[in-house]
This record gives structure tokens, sequence and C-alpha cells, in this order.
């Protein structure tokens, strides 16, 4: 394997590990249900995507075709987080969550 895909691979993995824990992290540290729906379907999406691109390209060099797995989960992932958290979030409107005020 040549070093320019390893020193690729390892940047995406590392970019997408730090933005999994910004993620997390936010979601602990924010204050109210309305802004920690960012942390998980903003930061964690994009970090899991970039990982699962990781993995799809070093499988795909590895075996010599197109890893599909992979490409699918991130598709399915890019495509159900925002989803969700919209409907998380008109559910919690319909509950009247309060927000915290500064």
């Amino acid at each position: 394997m040549p070093f320019w895909f390893e020193l690729l691979l390892s940047v995406l993995i590392l970019l997408g590990t730090i933005l999994v824990l910004i993620g997390s992290w936010g979601m602990v540290k924010l204050p109210d249900f309305y802004t920690r729906l960012h942390g998980p379907t903003k930061a964690s999406t994009l970090g899991a995507g970039l990982v699962l691109i990781a993995s799809a390209l070093y499988f795909s060099q590895k075996t010599g075709q197109i890893s599909l797995h992979e490409i699918l989960i991130t598709l399915f992932l890019f495509i159900t987080a925002p989803i969700s958290a919209h409907l998380m979030a008109k559910a919690a409107l319909h509950l009247k969550l309060k927000t915290v005020k500064k």
C-alpha cells in the first residue's frame, strides 16, 4: 500500500474521530435539548461518515473491488440522521420543552 494512501486514510480516521468526540462533548456540555441536537446530528454524523469512507477506501484497495457495504452505511447515515433530528425537534416543540435563557 503506498505511503500517501496510508496517510490519507490516517487523516480521514483522525478527523472523523475528532469530529465524533466534539459531537459527543457537545451533547454533554450544551444546556438544553434543542442545542444538544446539533452535536450528534452535525459533527458526529460527519465524523462517522469520514471513518466509513476511510474504511471503504481501505477495503476497496485491499480487495480490488468497490466496497459497497461502507458506502451504503454512509448513505443511510447521511439520510437518516437529519430526518431523525428533525422529528425529535418537532416532538420537542409539540411537548413545549423549555429552552435555557442566557
